[in-house]
């Protein structure tokens, strides 16, 4: 199996991605520059987070016309998991591979913390029964407030699109929400950070059952991949 890390200019998690799913879950994963093509063995994509080239204009408004995009979207569109964290949350939004928008925090500071956020009972990989009521995970960003049209939200409450929601909203995010994934289910994306909360000096280790989960599509066949129960 392969995981794709995408890297684009200014990206600065690609590194943190590729050491949780590589030397700690024991996944082969690599980072592929933005104007690559995305391998043809390529069985899961991460697209990380860091702040982009463009941000100062949108986040994610110019990585979104980057060459390897395009073949993200046909990766998509067969059914191929794809995980957008921080940066890569809002990449995947502004590409329109999730609904709505991440604009500056409430706040207008940039929010740097171990943050505690409610699990929703989103599909069979996302929910509490998996992961437990509650995780600590850690957040860095400037513009992690999720805006939507009273539209989008709805369907996201009545879908069950929404992953996790914020404990004390640091972001002035709509609904607290913290993660959404797409109406198919492959294609998640989340502020905070999983690749951070995989190691013993970490401020937790709740990041280890969001990689897995996201990861247990395409490692069904194949279980023994995983090293860390």
């Amino acid at each position: 199996m392969r995981v794709a890390i995408l890297q684009f200019p200014g990206s600065n998690c690609d590194w943190d991605a590729e050491h949780a799913i590589g030397e700690i879950l024991g996944i082969p994963a690599h980072r592929v520059w933005h104007k690559d093509r995305l391998p043809s063995e390529t069985e899961a994509v991460i697209v990380p987070g860091g702040f982009s080239f463009g941000d100062y204009l949108r986040c994610g408004a110019i990585a979104r016309f980057s060459p390897i995009m395009k073949d993200l979207h046909e990766f998509s569109d067969k059914g191929g998991s794809v995980l957008g964290i921080c940066n890569g949350f809002q990449i995947l939004c502004e590409s329109g591979l999730l609904p709505g928008a991440l604009i500056r925090n409430e706040c207008l500071d940039f929010r740097c913390l171990n943050q505690l956020v409610e699990v929703e009972n989103s599909n069979h990989l996302f929910n509490r029964n998996s992961f437990g009521d509650s995780l600590v995970l850690p957040i860095a960003h400037g513009e992690g407030n999720y805006r939507a049209d009273k539209s989008v939200l709805s369907s996201l409450e009545e879908n069950n699109q929404i992953l996790f929601r914020y404990s004390g909203n640091p972001n002035g995010s709509m609904n607290d929400i913290a993660g959404i994934r797409n109406l198919l289910g492959n294609v998640y994306g989340m502020m905070p950070h999983p690749e951070r909360a995989v190691a013993s000096h970490h401020p937790s280790l709740d990041g280890l059952p969001v990689l897995k989960a996201f990861l247990e599509p395409v490692l069904q066949s194949r279980p023994s991949e995983i090293s860390v129960s």
